[in-house]
């Protein structure tokens, strides 16, 4: 496996992308093509829609839209993958002459893979695995007809992308070793575009009440409860900001949990462009812990929220058990909490004194920029290896 290594990287060629993905609207889609745009000669957008509004162009670019699909239903997100191919000539031109197709998605990669074996033979085919859905990981009938199914579309793959090792060690490798193709890690850090890194500007009042900030995408319940009983236990003590897009599929009573305890402030959304300086520098904490999918892709991802608290001085917190844990245990920061997260929580907080949060300030201070933020080194090495041919003949089917 690979990631980013300045010292080898040589400028690679300019791509035609052809990017499948399964949400037009996710950021992560647009940050994906501005860390690539210096290395891009064209590019298209093809992929399904979550919401009444379809744009026409993401990070500038041009696109298609293909139906609308919801979130966390990925069995019907495969149904509506598998109509889409069988309306394939439409999309025709824009995969001729192109060099790269990228997957977002396992359902992306089984139209990826139809459309790049028609219409552009020779072009790169890579899968840009950014989780493991919990469908995948089941001992169900479901998953042993996607297991192989994946399988079978990972033998085509000439390049594997992830975002954390442990989507490749604890099941990618653990299930599918023999067919994997060259894995390269792309981690979530904050584009230099979008960092307001300034360690000049990390001055925040050292003490109480203890700020912790939860960003983005809200869809752990169990973490608004915890989040919730420590601010009950410690009032005035400790105030959590929320922000973002609750996601009301996984806590429909959203509102009213953050109404019945004082100390939650759900403040609405915010440009990841603009405010990411602003909302990180106003906080002590940043919560980088997730059970949505406990027992797999919680366990294995590495969030965004990760880089962007320790890229602006909040404090990543973090279960010691998981690979965001065992990331900040490689880098010696963050706040690490046990099994017992509930009562390590408030026992962190209770406890918590002026001095011991300036070590753990001076000790998120001492690592490098580059693991937080992407200055170009990580787009570029990415780019290169996409100018690699692919690797084997190609089938469909």
């Amino acid at each position: 496996m690979t990631g980013a290594d300045p010292t080898t990287i040589s400028v690679p060629q300019t791509h035609r992308l052809v990017y499948l993905v399964h949400d037009l609207g996710d950021p992560a889609v647009a940050r994906r093509l501005a860390m690539l745009e210096p290395y891009l000669e064209s590019a298209v957008v093809i992929g399904f829609h979550r919401t009444a509004e379809v744009p026409d162009r993401v990070a500038g670019w041009p696109a298609v839209a293909i139906g609308r699909t919801h979130d966390g239903r990925l069995g019907r997100r495969l149904l509506s993958v598998a109509a889409a191919r069988f309306a394939a000539g439409r999309l025709r031109n824009y995969f001729l002459n192109s060099t790269v197709v990228i997957a977002r998605q396992l359902e992306m990669l089984l139209l990826a893979r139809a459309l790049r074996a028609k219409f552009a033979a020779n072009a790169t085919l890579v899968y840009e695995c950014l989780d493991i859905h919990r469908l995948m990981t089941a001992s169900s009938p479901i998953a042993a007809i996607l297991q192989p199914l994946e399988a079978r579309f990972l033998r085509d793959t000439d390049l594997l992308v992830v975002s954390s090792p442990a989507f490749v060690s604890q099941h990618l490798a653990r299930i599918h070793g023999s067919v994997l193709p060259p894995v390269f890690i792309a981690e979530n850090k904050v584009l230099a575009a979008e960092a307001g890194y300034d360690q000049q500007n990390w001055d925040r009042p050292a003490g109480p009440p203890w700020r912790i900030g939860w960003y983005g995408v809200l869809r752990c319940r169990r973490s608004l409860e915890l989040l919730a009983e420590l601010v009950r236990r410690l009032p005035g003590r400790v105030v959590v900001e929320l922000r973002g897009r609750p996601a009301l599929s996984a806590i429909p009573d959203f509102a009213a949990l953050v109404a019945a305890a004082p100390g939650l402030e759900f403040l609405g959304p915010y440009d990841r462009h603009r405010d990411l300086g602003r909302i990180y520098g106003g906080v002590h904490f940043a919560w980088a812990i997730d059970f949505f999918e406990d027992g797999g892709n919680s366990q294995w991802l590495l969030p965004n929220r990760l880089y962007e608290g320790g890229a602006h001085g909040a404090i990543p917190i973090a279960m010691d058990s998981v690979e965001t844990g065992r990331w900040l245990v490689r880098h010696a920061a963050g706040i690490r909490l046990g099994e017992a997260v509930g009562d390590d929580l408030f026992t962190c907080f209770s406890t918590l004194t002026v001095a011991a949060y300036t070590a753990a300030r001076q000790s998120l201070a001492a690592v490098p920029r580059e693991n937080w933020v992407d200055d170009g080194q990580d787009g570029a090495a990415l780019a290169a290896r996409l100018a690699c041919p692919p690797r084997r003949q190609h089938r469909t089917g």
